[in-house]
């Protein structure tokens, strides 16, 4: 499908932060799971709707869509205008205040987050051990001076927003990998975060054709990002044009995503979402359960691939199937109201 002119700015960035915690929520009972279990739980076709908690009757996210929330607050402190190592700094802080909601924390002054207000963020939700560690250490991770050598999708899955906010698409992709690297110090810990921010950018910003356009795009701009990890960054670029010639084929998504990996690690993670939308780049709720539906982190690839086609398609695709029960949605969609706003 072609990107359109008549989706607004605003419902790009809704769609991105909605289609994100759906994914994430549509993947997150399956997380841990085989491929061949959910089959066995859910139907030959895996999980294709949402199984929601049997006491709210909501559909729950994991903690990838708690530090997506955070990261927009992260970036709405910071302001548009902010040097890179301010959005870093800010970002940092926010996930400060993530980490206070994890360890059921109360707030620390008037200062904070504002999402330290909302009582359903205070709830573990399989939360990375990198990120606990690494912001329980209060050091802050460098590209430069990386705090381990962590290469877990926990910095990819959160970074849709910084796509979004910084309208420069080279320059968001720098700060989403600073932002990654907070916690995550290989370089395939924040080289697909910078990946991701650029394509979510380009989804909103730019005048392509085609979905597959703004992979090819970011394929061929990953090398001139970073200099010392040029290797890393054309090995993210090769995952990314074998993610986009299996979309083209027609083998299954599972055996497709097979050859692709778990998504435990986050260049798996991108290639698997960046698959589902090319395969399915016409239909959000294909896309989610293609990403989801395999052996490894479907949570992760889930929000992933939902931030993408959410930004590409806008809001209005997104059928009520998907948003109706999903958990937070106003405060979702107030956050990407303010980015927006705020641009």
């Amino acid at each position: 499908m072609a990107k359109t002119d008549d989706i607004t700015r605003l419902e790009r960035f809704e769609g991105c932060l909605i289609g994100g915690a759906a994914g994430d929520a549509l993947g997150y009972p399956v997380e841990f799971s085989s491929y061949e279990g959910i089959c066995a739980r859910y139907g030959a076709q895996g999980i294709t709707s949402y199984a929601a908690d049997g006491f709210s009757d909501l559909a729950l996210f994991s903690d990838d869509t708690q530090m997506a929330l955070f990261t927009a607050e992260g970036l709405l402190a910071a302001g548009p205008d902010a040097s890179r190592a301010t959005f870093v700094r800010k970002i940092h802080r926010a996930y400060l205040d993530w980490l206070k909601t994890q360890e059921q924390l109360p707030p620390a002054g008037s200062d904070g987050s504002s999402l330290l207000d909302e009582p359903q963020l205070y709830a573990r939700r399989a939360p990375g051990n990198t990120c606990l560690s690494a912001l329980r250490s209060h050091k802050m991770g460098l590209m430069e001076k990386p705090l381990n050598n962590s290469k877990g999708c926990g910095g990819v899955m959160r970074v849709a927003p910084v796509g979004l906010f910084v309208d420069d698409a080279d320059e968001a992709a720098f700060v989403a990998a600073m932002a990654a690297a907070i916690t995550h110090g290989h370089s395939m810990g924040y080289v697909p975060a910078a990946a991701l921010a650029f394509i979510v950018n380009r989804c909103v910003y730019g005048d392509f054709v085609s979905l597959q356009a703004v992979v090819g795009e970011c394929i061929d701009r990953l090398p001139t990002w970073f200099d010392d990890d040029r290797a890393a960054a054309e090995d993210m670029g090769r995952q990314l044009a074998r993610a986009a010639e299996l979309a083209a084929g027609d083998v299954p998504d599972a055996a497709n995503i097979k050859v692709l990996g778990e998504g435990w690690v986050g260049d798996e993670a991108l290639a698997i979402a960046v698959y589902a939308c090319l395969r399915h780049e016409d239909d959000f709720g294909a896309v989610l359960v293609a990403a989801v539906n395999h052996d490894g982190d479907s949570d992760s690839t889930g929000a992933i691939a939902g931030n993408v086609m959410g930004a590409w398609l806008g809001l209005g695709a997104i059928g009520p199937e998907w948003t109706e029960r999903l958990e937070l949605r106003d405060l979702i969609l107030r956050l990407a109201s303010d980015l927006e706003a705020a641009v």
